[in-house]
């Protein structure tokens, strides 16, 4: 018989999942491995084994985040309404950092890039996927989509932003309709230059 993983994908999640957790609320330097190994209930070798050292776990933290996120908007499905698809990228953006604030704040508030190796932020999947909807929408060069894709990205994320600070009143249900209503009010003029 097999001995069991004592280091297996669960252990590994977990310790994404508190060292996310750590990092939003402390920022980097308060990410320590003991602390870490210590909230997830294992040891420091166990993170070690995992990921090798505090700054690939760092990594690993941001580069989770992303294909957390990029799952999420990848899965929005694609309809005959371009425009609305743009409307459910932004609503899934939404739904993403919500569902996952700790790894969201990491990648963006705290700016922990994935690791070395990482293509530029308008490289990356998340991005590509909302420049891609934005080409079915324009009939533009590809720099003017790209402007158009960082302003709408710059109106979701501010949004979220806002609402993860606390700063828009209401139940979720409230902030929902605040949401769209202030997408849809934006969106169609980024749309329009």
């Amino acid at each position: 018989m097999a001995r069991p993983r004592v280091h297996d994908d669960a252990l590994r999640t977990r310790l994404l999942e508190v060292a996310s957790e750590t990092i939003s609320t402390g920022g980097e330097q308060s990410l320590t491995v003991r602390a870490v190994a210590t909230a997830a209930g294992t040891s420091a070798s166990a993170v070690y084994a995992l990921f090798g050292s505090r700054e690939q776990l760092l990594a690993a933290v941001s580069a989770e985040g992303f294909r957390r996120f990029a799952a999420r908007l990848q899965s929005v499905p694609r309809g005959g309404d371009p425009v609305g698809d743009l409307r459910e990228l932004g609503r899934a953006y939404r739904d993403s950092a919500l569902a996952d604030p700790h790894f969201y704040r990491v990648m963006f508030d705290r700016g922990v890039r994935p690791g070395p190796d990482a293509p530029d932020p308008v490289q990356q999947p998340t991005f590509l996927v909302l420049r891609d909807a934005a080409a079915r929408v324009l009939d533009a060069p590809p720099e003017h989509v790209q402007d158009v894709a960082v302003g709408l990205w710059g109106l979701v994320h501010g949004l979220v932003s806002l609402e993860l600070g606390g700063l828009l009143p209401g139940d979720l249900a409230a902030r929902s309709a605040r949401y769209d209503a202030a997408a849809g009010a934006v969106g169609p003029a980024l749309l329009a230059r």
